[in-house]
């Protein structure tokens, strides 16, 4: 098949989204248009982690993160005309969206070029991606319109599943997942630390909650045995000023992978996910994770044995402390996240059900199955 993605959002977990896509199915080939968030990382580094023979890349130079009806307008042009190219010369047969601003344009300019076998995967539900009702309201009239266009809608876990069909849009899911050959935790043991290590990773901003995790982090000032690192940058980096707190600023996939296997507990207070891929890999180097009780998170923890939500900053604290004060009982935990990860959220098996919903046309959209594990 020949398998044309479209992502505006060319760095973090929606690009290693895209990247395990391309290696799952090698023997396809994957045409990926895309824009850039050079603040983030360089579509040239991102490049660089896609295999090579099987994939192809296009630049959607007009597209941009923000809402801007004349700049949208050229992207969604600049998009068709790309799309119509790619289908006159057999290029396309299949169409996959990735995120919210990728799904809208490209269901408005895959209808106008004619292609009907759209899949899109939103990878974290915009409507509810900020505290404005007015801003999730508008963002929930904009998926509803978008279904309207065309595609199917593909989800990335069982919750964002249930939020989309609360605004009355039929969907399937597919979990994310990762690769448990590449994340496999490192062979050599951990040397002894001076201290506790709590971790999160990935970009500092709105919906990461860095205050939420600045807030925890400061009830620990003064515990000079426990310490946080958020390992990752983003624009509200400002916000994180308790100094018990690191921050390692962008690291490459290795780096990353020693800085978590080398913590004792990942957290994550996110005010919503998709699936994030940050968690899957802490699963994946048997972590105990600690998360925000939100969407994507949710489809993750199994209380009390790879971890456990909580809902405010008092309940986050009173389980470092346990973590802290019965370590340990977090090897065991850590073997848990491992069974979790390797039974729902193992990238070669998920993401071999992406084909079957490439298969499909249009007029099969309604009966898609709900071919993730629950």
């Amino acid at each position: 098949m020949k398998i044309v993605h479209i992502i505006e959002p060319f760095a973090s977990g929606v690009a290693v989204f895209v990247k395990s896509l391309t290696e799952t199915m090698p023997e396809d080939l994957h045409i990926v248009i895309h824009g850039e968030r050079k603040q983030v990382m360089s579509a040239k580094e991102v490049k660089r982690i896609f295999p090579k023979q099987n994939v192809r890349f296009i630049r959607w130079k007009s597209v941009q993160r923000s809402i801007n009806p004349f700049k949208d307008f050229r992207a969604f042009t600049e998009l068709h005309n790309i799309l119509k190219r790619l289908s006159q010369k057999g290029f396309v047969d299949a169409v996959h969206l990735h995120s919210s601003k990728s799904g809208f344009l490209g269901r408005l300019a895959c209808r106008f070029a004619g292609i009907k076998n759209v899949v899109y995967t939103p990878n974290g539900a915009p409507f509810l991606s900020g505290s404005n009702p007015f801003t999730n309201f508008l963002f929930k009239q904009i998926e509803r319109f978008g279904n309207k266009v065309g595609g199917k809608v593909v989800c990335c876990s069982a919750s964002e599943l249930a939020e989309y069909q609360k605004i009355g849009i039929d969907a399937s899911f597919i979990n994310n997942g990762v690769s448990l050959k590449e994340t496999a935790p490192l062979s050599s043991p951990r040397g002894k630390k001076d201290k506790f290590q709590v971790i999160t990773t990935g970009r500092i901003e709105e919906q990461k909650n860095p205050a939420l995790f600045n807030a925890i982090a400061s009830f620990f000032e003064d515990y000079d045995q426990i310490e946080f690192i958020w390992a990752g940058d983003g624009k509200d980096r400002a916000v994180l000023t308790s100094k018990n707190i690191t921050v390692t600023g962008w690291q490459d996939a290795s780096s990353i992978k020693e800085l978590v296997s080398q913590s004792d507990v990942f957290i994550s207070t996110s005010l919503f996910e998709g699936l994030s891929f940050s968690v899957l890999e802490a699963l994946a180097l048997k972590k105990p994770v600690l998360l925000s009780e939100c969407v994507g998170n949710a489809d993750i923890i199994m209380t009390g044995l790879n971890g456990d939500v909580f809902n405010t900053e008092t309940e986050a604290i009173v389980k470092i402390l346990n973590y802290f004060n019965n370590q340990e009982m977090l090897e065991v935990m850590g073997e848990y996240s491992f069974e979790v990860c390797s039974d729902k959220f193992n990238v070669d098996s998920n993401f071999k059900h992406y084909r079957k919903a490439y298969q499909m046309d249009e007029g099969q959209k309604e009966h898609i199955p709900l071919i993730g594990v629950a």
